[in-house]
């Protein structure tokens, strides 16, 4: 790109400085400008990036794309424009060539829900052997090379670097979870998006879109962009369902379990080995248990048939299709014997997700077992759904572990005393700060009469305290406590 195609793009409010000879990458941050870069400055929840120009410049940007005054050097070429953050997106994409108009991108959303119908998506398209790529929080993955991935979606020049690699790669798909945040912010602005499908929306990020109607009104912003040409898939079952949909452009595909949607679903078979679906006479088997992943199952299928891929070919593939890491995920250790406790790890973070891992467990143990629910709730993050919490976790759980989960900032023992305020004086628990030792605790006082169900971190391989990240894996601490790696708990840890 011309420094005039820049400006031709950009549609400044005015140009000052020289010309540059040339034109580098887009950079967001200024430590990571080279000389001849292009840096631009977005207005942030928590830094504003004007408060950096100067830096870019002194660094060697070429050019400079503000929305306000900066006093930066004259020969330092300095677009104003209207609005930094919604140009970034459109802008990464041109730069790196435009890549997402030869992809079949696939965007999900959705409070729960979107990592599992994500992941099963790409592991169909993988069995149906086709060249697909998948970005969200589990993981980033093209073809089968696995990525570090750490925000649900990337940023704009990230995810426009990420598609480059893709096409490279041969991919035809993408599948991508989209979050709220991402919309609002405006991070998937001109990507145009093939098939869009919603989950769910419940209690979550309520610290940053303030209302449950601002947390869907962003979440609506993916169906609104939708073209004439795509699908939008949506879960008619779930009370934004129809209107996430409503002002879309695209074809509407809803799917209900109960009646009034263009597709039937029904559950035949619910057991803590597999489920078995009906969707409109095509029997679906799979792995994954639960009424909440048989709605992330069919919306899964339907996005595939969306696509253009027969129901029946894609539920042939279902059976063998285990979704994402960390999501209702069984845990063993190489010594694993019968009087051992089964073990669930779950990202379950949010109200409604910790409701539907949790009831799910109660409707599919035995009478003679007992749940164990250990959880806690994220520092610097919504406060409201602590309580909400404890009070779902004392009614589905016959004993509960109150614990730290990423505090980050705040005092564990003080987001423990927000979410034992949830509890009734008759409820059952107990609060253990330390992660570590409450695993090992909720796992060495159960026996094989027991399950005990991790919730809140998944697939984390971190804890985050005091801002500082160490590694933490709640699947390799239950294996060490299953194989008795961290010795016999002491008395007073016994309740």
């Amino acid at each position: 790109m011309t420094f005039e195609e820049l400006i031709t793009f950009c549609k400044p409010v005015s140009v000052r400085g020289d010309i540059p000879d040339s034109l580098g990458a887009l950079c967001q941050d200024s430590r990571q400008v080279n000389p001849g870069d292009i840096f631009i400055a977005v207005k942030g929840t928590q830094t504003d990036g004007h408060n950096y120009a100067s830096a870019a410049a002194e660094k060697g940007a070429s050019v400079l794309i503000v929305e306000e005054e900066v006093h930066v050097s004259q020969k330092t070429a300095v677009l104003q424009v209207e609005n930094s953050r919604v140009l970034l997106s459109p802008l990464a994409l041109k730069l790196a060539g435009n890549p997402d108009k030869n992809l079949k991108i696939i965007g999900i959303t959705g409070t729960n829900g979107k990592t599992t119908v994500a992941t099963l998506v790409w592991q169909i398209l993988r069995r149906l052997d086709k060249k697909a790529a998948l970005l969200g929080t589990v993981s980033k993955r093209i073809h089968d090379k696995e990525l570090s991935s750490r925000l649900t979606t990337a940023d704009p020049i990230e995810l426009a670097a990420d598609m480059q690699e893709m096409l490279k790669a041969g991919c035809e798909y993408l599948v991508m979870e989209v979050s709220s945040h991402a919309l609002h912010q405006q991070r998937v602005k001109g990507i145009s998006f093939d098939v869009a499908a919603y989950t769910n929306l419940s209690h979550d990020h309520l610290d940053y879109h303030k209302s449950m109607d601002q947390y869907a009104a962003s979440k609506k912003m993916l169906f609104d962009g939708l073209p004439e040409s795509a699908i939008a898939v949506t879960n008619a079952d779930d009370l934004y369902g129809s209107y996430m949909v409503k002002d879309t452009s695209a074809k509407v595909l809803d799917f209900s379990f109960k009646n009034g949607a263009v597709i039937s679903a029904s559950i035949d078979r619910l057991t803590p080995a597999e489920t078995v679906l009906d969707l409109e006479g095509v029997k679906i088997h799979t792995p994954l248990i639960g009424r909440f992943n048989a709605a992330n199952v069919t919306q899964s299928v339907l996005i595939c048939y969306a696509l253009g891929f027969n129901s029946d070919i894609v539920a042939d593939h279902v059976p063998h299709c285990t979704g994402a890491a960390g999501r209702m995920e069984k845990v063993t250790a190489d010594d694993y014997a019968d009087d051992k406790p089964l073990v669930i790890v779950d990202y379950a973070h949010t109200p409604d997700a910790l409701k539907n891992v949790a009831s799910t467990l109660a409707e599919l143990k035995r009478s003679d077992q007992e749940l164990v629910i250990l959880f806690g709730c994220g520092g610097d993050r919504d406060k409201d759904k602590r309580p909400l919490m404890a009070r779902i976790a004392a009614k589905f759980g016959d004993k509960v572990i109150v614990t730290s989960d990423n505090p980050r900032s705040e005092d564990p023992a003080r987001i423990i005393d927000d979410i034992k305020a949830g509890f009734s004086k008759d409820d059952r628990f107990e609060a253990i700060v330390s992660r570590r030792d409450a695993i090992r605790k909720a796992i060495q006082s159960s026996d094989g009469q027991s399950i005990v169900l991790i919730a809140g971190k998944g697939h984390e391989t971190y804890q985050e305290i005091n801002g500082e990240r160490t590694h933490f894996d709640d699947r390799e601490e239950a294996r060490r406590a299953l194989s008795g790696q961290n010795g016999p708990l002491k008395n007073s840890e016994v309740s």
